[in-house]
C-alpha cells in the first residue's frame, strides 16, 4: 500500500480519471442552490442531479469530482462508531449516458490495486453485488477477482424515491482479525452484519432503471440514458492507506484532536468519544458556515445549532466549560486550506459566528435550568416526559442534565415518556426526508428534443411557430387540454434568478390557451405549461403569444429596484455587501444580503432615499452581451455561487448599477415610480432581508400605513395624525411617573415593615436569625424586604414566608453563616418540602414555595432544626 496524505489521495483520484477523458468539476457548496428537495449536498451525485434526471445535458458526459457532503440522519452514531461522520468528502466518477459496467469496474480495480495509484493488496479486497446482476459478477471475474472474494447481497440496489435507480456493487477492505473479535470472518459480509473488519471504501451504482411508485422493481423501465454514479469515501481510504485505527487518526482529523488535547487535562486515549464528536462537528460547522449556512431554529440552521450544542456538551465531559469550538476553526482550515483555499477567507467570520452561538447556548443552559427549577417547585414527585422533551428540543437541554437536577431535588424523570416523544420526532424527520430526496423522472423525449428556442426581450406580443408538443414529458403531435409547448421563439420569461415566470395567452383564430408557468427543457428550450380553453394545438401551427402585461411590468419594476437597492446598500453599508438571495414578483420584492447586526433606522432611511433619488434621476437602461472576462473588467456585479456561461448578459443602469442578469427590466429608472421599504430583519446569522414595494404596491403600502396612523390617533385621542408623536410622548411620560410613584410607595412600605422586623432578630446558635410570615406578600416583596434587612445584620440568616393557599418562601444567608455551613438552598429545600412544596438555590440566596399552612412557631422549630442539622 502507498501511504498517501488526504491531499495526495484527492490528486491521485482526479488525475486518474482526467487521464481517462473525464472533466474535473469543482465540488459544489454544501448549501444546495435552487434545489428545495435537499437540506444539504449529501453525496457526489447530489450536485449533478440535473444530469442524472435528464433535465440538463453536460458538455462532457464523463465527470469526476471531490464533493464535500453533510449527512445528519445518524448524528447519535457519530463518536460511538469509528465510521460515521456528519461531514465527509466523496470521491466520484460519473458517466452520463457514456461508459457503463465494464469500463467502470476495470478502472476501479486499476486505481485500487495498481502500484502507480493506491496499491492496495488484492487479497484484502472484497466485492458485493446484487445476486441477479450477473453482468457485474462477470466483469469482476474477468479482471481477475476470485470467486471467494465476490459476495452476493440482496441489498445491493440503489433507489431513493422515484427516478433513476439500479443495482450497485461495493468494495470492502479487510482490516484483519484484530477488528473481528468473534472471528466470524467472511460471514460478516455474507450476512451483512455491522462490523469494523470489512470497511466499505467504494460504491458503484449502475443507474439503468426508472423507479415509479406503485410499480414492482422487476417491471421498472430501462432509462433512455444509462448512467454511472460512484462514491468513494476519502476519510475511509485515508484510514486504510495511513494504517490508522480509525478515520479519526488520519491527517484529516488528528490535528483537530491534538488541538482539543491542549484545552483539557483529559487525554484522547481515555476519552475518545468526546474528542471524536467535537472533531467531527467542528469540521461540519466550519465548512457549512463557510458555504453560506447559518445557525437558526429551523432547517439546516437548526441542524448546525444541534451539532454545535452536542459538541459543547461533550466538551463539558472533558471539563471544557467555556466557549472553545471557535478556537478549533484554525485547526480545520490548517488541514483543508490547500484544497479549499476559500475557507481561509471566511475563517474570521466563521469563528465569530461559532463563538456567538456558543455564548448563546451557555445562556440557553441557564434559561433551561431556571425553567426546570420553576417546574420543580410545582411538581414534587416527577418531571414528566413532555417537560423533559421540551427542555431537550426547545432549549437544547441534555436529558442527563435534567436527570441530575431532578436527583438533587429527590425527583425522578419520566424517561420512557421522553423517549416516546423523541422517537415521534425522528419518525417525522425521516418522513420529511423521504419526501424530499427523489430526483425528477427522466423524460426520454425531452432529452432527445433539439429544436431551437429563443427568448425575445422587451416585447410583450409575438408571432411564433409550434416546434414540439408534450404531455407529461411524452412527445405528441397534438394537444387539446393540458400539456407543454415549445415554440421557435417566445416572449414568456421562464422562472429563474429569483424572478417569477410570466403568464399570459396563446391564441389564433381557432385556438386559445392560458400559459400558467414557464420552465426550461434539458438543453435550454423554453417550455410553456398550457391549459387549452378551446381548439387544438399541432406542431407547425402559427400562434400569437401574449404576455400578461400588467404582471410583467410590475415584476420588471421590482426587479430593476433590486439592482438599485444593491447599489444603495453598497453606498451606505459598504462595498462588501453582496446578494445572498432574492425574490421578484409583481406584488413585492425581497432582497437578502450579508450583514452582521441590525441596520440602523437612519441607514435604512438613507438607503430608501438613495433608491428613490436613482429613480428620479431617470437613468436609462442598456444591455451588453459580451464575454464574461470583459464583463468582469467593466466592474459588473455577479452572484458568487452562480455558474455563468462564457457569454453573459449585463444590465446597466447608467452610472449607478451594472450586474450580470438574464431577467427583464424597465427601460428607464423613472419607470419604477417609487420605492418603499416595508421591513428589514434577520433571516439567519449574518444574513439580513429587506422586503420592499414599488409602483402600485408602494401606493397600497402607503394607504395601509395611513390607516394604521388614523387608528392610532383615535386610540390616543390625538386631534390629528400630526399630533400622534407628542401625544404618545406625553402618555409615556405620565405612565413613567405613575410607575415611579408605585415603586416609591412599595419601597416605603417595605422600609417601614423592615424597621419593625429588625427588632425581631434573635441570636440562635451564635448567629442572628429572623423567621417571619408576611401576610399577602409575594416573592418580589419578600426579596425587597430581605434586601432592606441585610443593612441591619449583613451576616445574619433571614427566612421569610408569604401567606395563602400557596405561598412563596425566600431565604438569605450572610457570609458568616455560609462559613459556618448554613446554606440558604438547604434551608429552603428542607422547609419547602416540610410545607408540601419545593425549592432550592445558592448558598447565599434561595427561593421556593409551600402549600401546607403551619404555625409560625412550628416553622421556627423546623428551621432551627435544619440549622442544627437535626
Amino acid at each position: 500500500m502507498k501511504r498517501l496524505s488526504g491531499q495526495q489521495i484527492r490528486e491521485t483520484w482526479l488525475d486518474f480519471f482526467k487521464e481517462r477523458g473525464h472533466s474535473v468539476l469543482p465540488g459544489a457548496k454544501l448549501v444546495p442552490i435552487n434545489d428545495p428537495t435537499l437540506l444539504w449536498i449529501n453525496s457526489g451525485v447530489a450536485a449533478l442531479k440535473q444530469y442524472f434526471d435528464g433535465s440538463k445535458i453536460p458538455s462532457n458526459r464523463r465527470i469526476t469530482n471531490v464533493q464535500k457532503c453533510i449527512r445528519t440522519n445518524d448524528i447519535e452514531n457519530v463518536g460511538f462508531t469509528t465510521r460515521h461522520h456528519t461531514f465527509f468528502e466523496m470521491l466520484g466518477n460519473f458517466s452520463i449516458g457514456d461508459y457503463f459496467r465494464e469500463e467502470v469496474i476495470s478502472w476501479a480495480y486499476d486505481i485500487l490495486t495498481n502500484e502507480k495509484y493506491f496499491a492496495l493488496p488484492k487479497e484484502k479486497l472484497y466485492f458485493t453485488y446484487l445476486p441477479t446482476d450477473l453482468e457485474t459478477l462477470k466483469f469482476w471475474k474477468k479482471i481477475g477477482v476470485s470467486e471467494d472474494h465476490l459476495i452476493p447481497l440482496e441489498g445491493n440496489f440503489w433507489q431513493i424515491g422515484e427516478g433513476p435507480c439500479g443495482p450497485n456493487t461495493e468494495v470492502f477492505f479487510d482490516r484483519g482479525d484484530a477488528y473481528d473479535p468473534k472471528k466470524l470472518g467472511i460471514e460478516l459480509l455474507r450476512q451483512d452484519l455491522d462490523n469494523d473488519r470489512y470497511l466499505e471504501i467504494w460504491g458503484i451504482v449502475f443507474s439503468q432503471y426508472n423507479a415509479v411508485d406503485g410499480v414492482a422493481r422487476a417491471d421498472y423501465q430501462e432509462l433512455p440514458s444509462k448512467n454511472i454514479d460512484t462514491g468513494a469515501g476519502l476519510e475511509r481510504i485515508a484510514s486504510v492507506l495511513q494504517e490508522t485505527e480509525s478515520n479519526f487518526e488520519t491527517d484529516l482529523f488528528y490535528p483537530i484532536i491534538e488541538a482539543i488535547g491542549k484545552m483539557t487535562k483529559y487525554s484522547y486515549q481515555e476519552n475518545k468519544m468526546a474528542y471524536r464528536v467535537i472533531a467531527d462537528h467542528i469540521r461540519t460547522c466550519t465548512f457549512a458556515l463557510s458555504d453560506g449556512a447559518s445557525f437558526s431554529n429551523e432547517g439546516r440552521g437548526y441542524v448546525l445549532r444541534r451539532l454545535l450544542r452536542r459538541a459543547m456538551r461533550f466538551g463539558r465531559k472533558i471539563d471544557i466549560n467555556e466557549p472553545f469550538m471557535y478556537k478549533l476553526v484554525d485547526s480545520v482550515t490548517g488541514i483543508y486550506q490547500d484544497f479549499y483555499p476559500y475557507i481561509n477567507n471566511t475563517k474570521i467570520e466563521v469563528q465569530r459566528k461559532i463563538e456567538a452561538e456558543e455564548k448563546r447556548f451557555l445562556k440557553t443552559l441557564m434559561s433551561g435550568e431556571q425553567l426546570l427549577r420553576k417546574y420543580i417547585e410545582d411538581q414534587p414527585e416527577q418531571i414528566n416526559g413532555e417537560t423533559a422533551f421540551k427542555l431537550y428540543d426547545t432549549y437544547g437541554f441534555p436529558l442527563e442534565l435534567t436527570r441530575e437536577i431532578a436527583l438533587e431535588n429527590n425527583l425522578s424523570v419520566d424517561e420512557s415518556g421522553f423517549k416516546v416523544l423523541l422517537e415521534d420526532q425522528r419518525v417525522r424527520a425521516r418522513s420529511a426526508r423521504g419526501g424530499m430526496q427523489s430526483m425528477g423522472r427522466q423524460s426520454k423525449d425531452l432529452l432527445k428534443e433539439v429544436s431551437a428556442s429563443t427568448f425575445v426581450y422587451d416585447q410583450l406580443e409575438i408571432e411564433a411557430t409550434v416546434t414540439a408538443l408534450f404531455i407529461e414529458g411524452q412527445k405528441v403531435e397534438e394537444i387539446s387540454s393540458i400539456g407543454q409547448v415549445m415554440f421557435n421563439q417566445t416572449v414568456f420569461y421562464a422562472e429563474s434568478g429569483g424572478q417569477v415566470s410570466d403568464v399570459g395567452l396563446i391564441e389564433n383564430k381557432d385556438f386559445k390557451a392560458l400559459v400558467s408557468l414557464m420552465s426550461k427543457a434539458p438543453i435550454g428550450q423554453h417550455l410553456h405549461e398550457v391549459e387549452i380553453e378551446y381548439g387544438e394545438l399541432r406542431v407547425g401551427d402559427k400562434v400569437t403569444l401574449k404576455v400578461d402585461e400588467n404582471k410583467r411590468h410590475l415584476t420588471m419594476r421590482n426587479h430593476s429596484a433590486t439592482h438599485l437597492l444593491q447599489a444603495a446598500l453598497n453606498k451606505v453599508l459598504g462595498a462588501d455587501i453582496a446578494q445572498a438571495g432574492s425574490f421578484v414578483g409583481p406584488d413585492y420584492l425581497r432582497f437578502d444580503f450579508n450583514y452582521d447586526g441590525k441596520i440602523k433606522d437612519a441607514d435604512l432611511q438613507e438607503i430608501e432615499l438613495i433608491v428613490n433619488e436613482m429613480i428620479a434621476q431617470a437613468r436609462p437602461r442598456s444591455v451588453h452581451i459580451l464575454p464574461i472576462k470583459e464583463a468582469r473588467k467593466l466592474g459588473a456585479k455577479s452572484l458568487f455561487d452562480e455558474k455563468y456561461e462564457d457569454i453573459v448578459r449585463v444590465v446597466d443602469f447608467k452610472g449607478i448599477s451594472m450586474e450580470f442578469c438574464g431577467g427583464t427590466h424597465v427601460e428607464n429608472t423613472e419607470d419604477i415610480g417609487i420605492f418603499l421599504i416595508a421591513s428589514e430583519h434577520s433571516v439567519a446569522s449574518g444574513i439580513r432581508r429587506i422586503e420592499a414595494y414599488t409602483s402600485l404596491g408602494a401606493y397600497q403600502e402607503v394607504l395601509r400605513r395611513a390607516s394604521i396612523l388614523r387608528n392610532s390617533a383615535s386610540l390616543l385621542k390625538a386631534g390629528a395624525i400630526s399630533e400622534i408623536n407628542e401625544t404618545l410622548k406625553q402618555r409615556l411620560s405620565d405612565n413613567a411617573k405613575l410607575q415611579n410613584e408605585i415603586k416609591t410607595l412599595k419601597d416605603k412600605e417595605a422600609s417601614a415593615l423592615s424597621k419593625s422586623l429588625r427588632e425581631s432578630f434573635v441570636v440562635f446558635n451564635g448567629i442572628r436569625l429572623l423567621i417571619a410570615q408576611i401576610p399577602g406578600a409575594k416573592r418580589e416583596e419578600l426579596v425587597r424586604l430581605i434586601d432592606n434587612l441585610k443593612t441591619k445584620y449583613e451576616d445574619g440568616v433571614v427566612v421569610l414566608l408569604g401567606e395563602g393557599a400557596t405561598f412563596d418562601i425566600v431565604a438569605s444567608c450572610g457570609k458568616e453563616a455560609v462559613n459556618d455551613g448554613i446554606f440558604a438552598g438547604d434551608l429552603v429545600k428542607g422547609l419547602a418540602s416540610y410545607l408540601g412544596g419545593s425549592g432550592g438555590g445558592r448558598k447565599d440566596f434561595a427561593n421556593g414555595g409551600g402549600k401546607i399552612v403551619k404555625s409560625i412557631r412550628d416553622i421556627e422549630i423546623f428551621v432551627k432544626g435544619l440549622i442544627l442539622n437535626e
